[in-house]
């Protein structure tokens, strides 16, 4: 088992602690932002229930025929639920159903073949559409001792109050900045990108270090430029436009311009329409993004946003 950063390792022993004192509820809600190890504390905890030969710190053997079965994703007591294929099989559903919710119900019901426990974990939460809510709400109102029906989610909101009123819950926060950048250096960042890259994640360590592995930061960089260029009038609007549209990189970079552009609203608070200006591009910004999901073509959305940006910029400029 890989090791927990150390807010995963919080949270695991408080809930490691609620299976030993049989505290811990039917149902349970992991949630908090994207990309701290949600999952894994969830799947881990799952382990430690399902292991028929637990050792004497109550973590999972590994070696008995429960752990062999969860390791190969086949144990009969464990379900996770997530999106499936449409009926076309074409594309992943955006929506988790009602169908996949009531087999999960069916199961729970049932006699666990291995131990005294079933475990059933719905990733992503807030992806359970209204009538697979409907119907999960019946089964958190009618527990059967030794099942458990885990939500994982990052937007907890976005859950009927009536199910999250159902479950216990455990929260992950962002770790303290010294933990977090001790934990990224830890993964083999260096100091001074480490720095870089959790202040540009406003903190967040797991997206820190998803941008180190991979170009996210060095995408930001290059969205930082593309500003600055924009702001003069000889740069191309429509040649950004389409590099910005032009991979699947266009979310990931309007993420950082709206977070580059609430950045420079902060640092102007001193010339209030400038910052009220940023802020509504900000607001554009987000929207541009969740255009991205539908039919609109994202490089004509992409224009209509650097137009408003340069006109924005061009405008402060002559005032000033």
């Amino acid at each position: 088992m890989s090791a927990f950063a150390p807010w995963q390792q919080r949270i695991y022993d408080q809930a490691a602690a609620a299976i030993d004192a049989g505290r811990l509820g039917h149902g349970l809600l992991l949630c908090g932002p994207a990309q701290l190890g949600k999952r894994a504390v969830a799947e881990r905890l799952a382990r430690r229930l399902l292991c028929i030969a637990r050792g004497a710190d109550g973590e999972p053997c590994g070696s008995c025929r429960g752990c062999h079965l969860f390791a190969s994703g086949t144990h009969p007591d464990y379900q996770c639920v997530s999106f499936i294929p449409n009926k076309e099989g074409t594309k992943l559903r955006t929506e988790i159903v009602i169908e996949q919710v009531r087999r999960l119900s069916e199961q729970l019901v049932l006699t666990p073949q291995y131990g005294g426990a079933q475990v059933a974990i719905i990733d992503p939460g807030e992806a359970i559409n209204h009538a697979a809510s409907n119907a999960l709400l019946k089964t958190l109102e009618e527990p059967v001792p030794g099942r458990y029906l885990w939500l994982i989610s990052a937007h907890p909101a976005r859950l009927s109050a009536t199910i999250r009123s159902r479950c216990q819950r455990l929260e992950f926060r962002l770790p303290p900045r010294p933990e977090a950048l001790a934990w990224l250096r830890g993964n083999g960042h260096t100091a001074a990108v480490a720095e870089e890259a959790l202040d540009a994640a406003r903190g967040h360590p797991g997206l820190a270090h998803e941008w180190l592995q991979g170009n996210g930061l060095a995408l930001r960089r290059e969205v930082s430029g593309d500003l600055d260029r924009l702001a003069r009038p000889d740069a191309s609007v429509v040649e950004v436009a389409q590099r910005w549209a032009g991979d699947e990189y266009a979310e990931l970079r309007l993420r950082h311009a709206a977070d580059l552009a609430l950045a420079q609203a902060a640092a102007d608070l001193t010339a209030p329409a400038r910052a009220r200006s940023l802020a509504a591009w900000f607001d554009q910004a987000n929207r541009v993004r969740d255009l991205l999901r539908s039919t609109v073509r994202a490089d004509l959305a992409m224009v209509e946003l650097l137009m408003a940006w340069r006109a924005a910029h061009g405008r402060h400029a002559t005032r000033g």
